[in-house]
């Protein structure tokens, strides 16, 4: 009889710990906030004591990690995108973004990893597809800056930036938003370089 042996210390690490791909970045674009703005909190649904009743709510949510699975404690994971109409709040986009829409917000990541955003189903505007940009830092860094797209929109196809992802780039960028109780909800993992 052979007696079985324990694999190598310096192999089962590997064996242990699958790399998962980190998120696709792509462009932060032109609408970024030049300063952020007072009210940037999770809830871009409210600005101060404004409610935005416009469009579909909804919740975009997930699990912040590096390649190796490990909660990224610490991060900021912040999110901006148009109103129903188009519109960015952002001194390049005219100044005709919805007062009552907050349009960007932030929050911090925990021990488990987790973010949630209350937010708008993403709208078109001008030339794109609906999506929700994302950013990821720490510590003064920006660790990754993306896109998130509407899995099924039938503009996803004429994007030009949605055109430019693989096959797989796709897959990690584009999540389907699904009927729930108070609105839609997705959810977006995203893996940054460990």
């Amino acid at each position: 009889m052979i007696a079985a042996t324990a694999a190598p210390a310096w192999l089962t690490p590997a064996l242990a710990q699958p790399s998962l791909r980190p998120t696709p970045s792509q462009t932060e674009g032109p609408f970024y906030p030049v300063a952020l703005p007072a009210d940037s909190d999770f809830d871009l649904l409210r600005n101060g004591h404004a409610t935005y009743s416009k469009g579909q709510p909804a919740w975009v949510e997930g699990v912040l990690t590096d390649t190796r699975g490990v909660p990224v404690t610490g991060a900021v994971v912040q999110i901006w995108q148009c109103d129903q109409a188009g519109h960015y709040h952002h001194p390049g986009d005219g100044g005709k973004a919805d007062p009552a829409f907050q349009g960007f917000g932030q929050v911090s990541v925990g021990r488990d990893g987790r973010y949630r955003f209350r937010t708008l189903r993403p709208a078109p505007y001008s030339g794109r597809t609906p999506h929700i940009h994302v950013k990821v830092r720490l510590d003064g860094q920006d660790l990754l800056t993306t896109q998130l797209y509407v899995a099924g929109d039938p503009g996803n196809e004429r994007d030009f930036l949605w055109r430019r992802l693989g096959p797989e780039g796709r897959t990690a960028l584009t999540v389907p938003f699904v009927p729930g109780a108070d609105g839609v909800r997705a959810t977006f993992p995203i893996v940054v370089q460990a």
